[in-house]
């Protein structure tokens, strides 16, 4: 592990969650961006990311790669409910609830979030569509949220954030596909 991994770890998560407050904040979600991602400072989450720590994707992928799991994504997706893996429980009659508001608001700016900041100056206001339609098909969550989480991402391609992040609209296709 190189000793500088400590550092550039926090200041990449630290910067994720400035982005994704700035975005909350956009659609009214000033709180959950606040909130969001707190347990990446712990030391489960902390401790194994510095260890994988690459700096061009997320260091749970290489954490899965060496051990076909990662102990920071299980403490992760179980303390944050902005993930669709939150809100699976296999053993109810519906095993994917549609995920509250808040948190699918808080998720879209999660995703977003996340490109803008492992892509830098190549991220592109396409990319994130790009990212989920790969990826879409393999998640598990409700098929009403992942309709919202494409709708949004959709318009971001064609329009750009600041067109489509705005408390009203993301309220308005969230009502669309999951009220």
């Amino acid at each position: 592990m190189n000793l500088k991994n400590p550092v550039k770890h926090f200041k990449l998560i630290t910067k994720h969650k400035w982005v994704v407050f700035k975005l909350c904040c956009k659609i009214g979600e000033p709180w959950r961006g606040f909130w969001h991602d707190m347990s990446k400072y712990s030391i489960t989450e902390f401790g194994e990311s510095i260890k994988y720590y690459v700096g061009t994707h997320s260091p749970i992928t290489e954490a899965k790669k060496d051990k076909g799991y990662s102990e920071a994504w299980l403490h992760h997706k179980g303390r944050n409910r902005h993930h669709s893996e939150y809100w699976i429980d296999e053993n109810a009659p519906n095993k994917t609830p549609v995920m509250p508001y808040k948190y699918a608001a808080e998720m879209i700016c999660d995703k977003l979030a996340a490109g803008i900041i492992y892509e830098g100056k190549k991220w592109t206001k396409e990319y994130e569509l790009g990212y989920w339609n790969r990826e879409k098909d393999i998640i598990k969550a409700n098929p009403k949220i992942k309709d919202f989480v494409t709708e949004v991402l959709e318009q971001v391609a064609k329009d750009g954030i600041d067109k489509v992040l705005t408390k009203k609209n993301i309220r308005g296709i969230y009502k669309k596909y999951c009220e």
